[in-house]
């Protein structure tokens, strides 16, 4: 379609096809990005699960970081997914001492805040905006934010368990950012949702 967003998946490390085909299924117009020639093409850019601290070495060794920070700057639509959501953080706790992000939400997120791989955990989650009822989310080895500041919205809390009311899904002007990985499974809500907010952004 004619109107389909341009959305770029940070293709350094991490679920990058699985974020691709889900863009691609909410109707943008998608594909992988890791370097600054091809950042320019696109008008939005999902930084995907994956390993926080191993993104950050290759945004460096890519030379990555300072374009995504000016675009960010300048207004270009990005949804953390994750690891992705770490990426994004102005604060990181537990975290490498050298790990930088993009620091683009004024959030404190806690790494690894649910537990290690053996802890990964699926729960429902309702997230403010996208309507169809509660989002099935999948957690590997997930943060959760501790934080937030002043113009950051709380999109989504756990609902039940031992992390009930733990913050796992928000958004700061055109940055959004979740804890868990919509990108594997079925539902393109949450992409979809991104997709939108790309168009009108743009």
């Amino acid at each position: 379609m004619s109107d389909a967003p341009v959305i770029g998946v940070l293709a350094l490390q991490g679920d990058v096809r699985e974020h691709v085909a889900a863009l691609a299924d909410a109707g943008a117009d998608a594909r992988p990005v890791r370097r600054p020639a091809e950042l320019d093409a696109v008008d939005g850019l999902v930084v995907p699960g994956g390993e926080s601290t191993t993104m950050s070495k290759l945004a460096d060794i890519f030379e990555m970081r300072e374009p995504i920070d000016k675009r960010i700057a300048g207004g270009m639509p990005v949804y953390g997914s994750c690891a992705g959501m770490i990426m994004l953080a102005t604060e990181v706790l537990d975290g490498r001492p050298d790990q930088r992000g993009f620091a683009g939400i004024e959030m404190t997120v806690r790494r690894n805040a649910f537990g290690r791989q053996v802890d990964s955990f699926e729960a429902p989650v309702e997230i403010t905006g996208v309507d169809g009822g509660p989002f099935h989310a999948v957690f590997i080895r997930a943060p959760w934010v501790e934080r937030v500041g002043a113009d950051v919205e709380v999109l989504g809390r756990v609902t039940g368990g031992p992390a009930a009311d733990r913050i796992v899904a928000v958004r700061q002007g055109n940055l959004l950012a979740t804890s868990f990985h919509p990108e594997l499974t079925a539902d393109s809500r949450l992409h979809r949702y991104f997709v939108d907010l790309t168009r009108t952004a743009r």
